[in-house]
């Protein structure tokens, strides 16, 4: 018997009270054969949605299927037991271990990400279950009156790809207030307290499911300390490279203002003029929108952490914010800050947070 499991988990808070919930489907006439719901006390999304993953997967067991196909709107859970992704967090290994140990029961399991307006049935079950634990009496709604899933007041609609924008720690030019491109400079002691800091932050947030870094030293830097929080290896990306400042690089703001007094005053207020030797911010903006767009293709609905500069995140935000140019020169950004902005598959987008140090205090 082949039959269909949709899963799902969530909490409220993260961690928060917790529940999951799954469905079995007959994958000929999709008709109900079986549902699952609990309440798991306090947890975080990514423990409930194996939880709902492995009460599928047992009532499946139960129903004798030898053919399973299982969809799910957790990017990472659908990748890990896909074996494309590595299962490095502690809270997850055991139950990545025990959902696999049911796997290998069935003749066959095909795992699929679905949006998550598509695991509807799953999340409903969830949400009760979380309201059973919460004692919120449960709403009963005749059937032609039952809700249909709204848009927010945004309109977005979907499953946003989250992306939590860190600049790296502090270097020495960032102390002196100097021109800070390519150069492959480290952190200096304070910035390397600053990276423990905002990884102890995000080391709480077990949903990530990607660390992408700038290849420059004092990003990676940065992120690496993400990744050991978060247990998750670091992918660099080139396209959240730094601006290229060519001959400027290194000098302070005066300094490059005297060796090239008429550009370097259009340059502040054009950005597509180029320093000498360097790069726009056009051409920079150009690259971060072609890596932007290639971790929504790869991991779409996933939160990531992107470890990166001044210069590229702003460029994120501004697509996000979907704003001109003229953000570039009036947003601050400090060292190892936290912005979050989410981008929408129906091409809406928010920002979330902008410049946050609240970690460093």
């Amino acid at each position: 018997m082949r039959v269909i499991v949709e899963a799902d988990g969530g909490s409220r808070g993260n961690p928060g009270p917790a529940g999951y919930g799954s469905v079995v489907l007959d994958a000929e006439t999709r008709e109900v054969l079986a549902e699952r719901k609990d309440a798991l006390g306090v947890t975080t999304n990514n423990v409930a949605e194996y939880q709902g993953l492995i009460a599928g997967l047992k009532a499946a067991a139960e129903l004798g299927a030898d053919a399973v196909e299982v969809r799910m709107d957790s990017k990472l859970v659908v990748e890990q037991m896909s074996g494309r992704w590595q299962v490095k967090h502690p809270a997850m290994q055991p139950l990545a271990r025990e959902a696999k140990q049911l796997v290998a029961g069935f003749d066959s399991v095909e795992f699929e990400w679905i949006p998550r307006e598509r695991n509807k049935h799953a999340d409903r079950l969830a949400n009760e279950a979380m309201d059973e634990q919460a004692g919120i009496a449960p709403k009963r709604v005749a059937a032609a009156e039952k809700p249909v899933s709204q848009p927010g007041w945004t309109g977005a609609t979907g499953t946003p790809t989250r992306l939590i924008l860190l600049r790296h720690g502090q270097t020495p030019l960032t102390v002196d207030r100097r021109y800070s491109g390519r150069g492959d400079i480290e952190l200096t002691e304070l910035g390397q307290r600053q990276a423990a800091a905002a990884a102890k932050r995000l080391g709480s947030m077990p949903e990530v499911a990607a660390v992408i870094s700038s290849p420059l030293r004092r990003a990676v830097q940065t992120a690496s300390a993400v990744g050991e929080a978060l247990g998750l290896e670091v992918i660099t990306e080139d396209g959240f490279t730094e601006t290229d400042f060519g001959d400027w690089e290194g000098l302070s703001f005066a300094e490059a203002a005297e060796r090239d007094p008429e550009l370097h005053r259009k340059w502040l207020s054009d950005t597509s003029l180029t320093p000498p030797g360097g790069e726009s911010f056009d051409a920079v903006h150009r690259r971060v929108r072609r890596s932007r767009d290639s971790l929504i293709s790869r991991y779409g609905g996933a939160t990531l952490v992107v470890v990166s500069h001044v210069t590229p995140i702003k460029s994120l935000l501004r697509m996000a914010l979907d704003t001109g140019p003229s953000l570039l020169y009036r947003l601050h950004l400090d060292p190892a800050s936290l912005s979050t902005a989410e981008f929408y598959p129906d091409g809406n987008a928010s920002v979330r947070l902008v410049n946050d140090t609240s970690h460093l205090s």
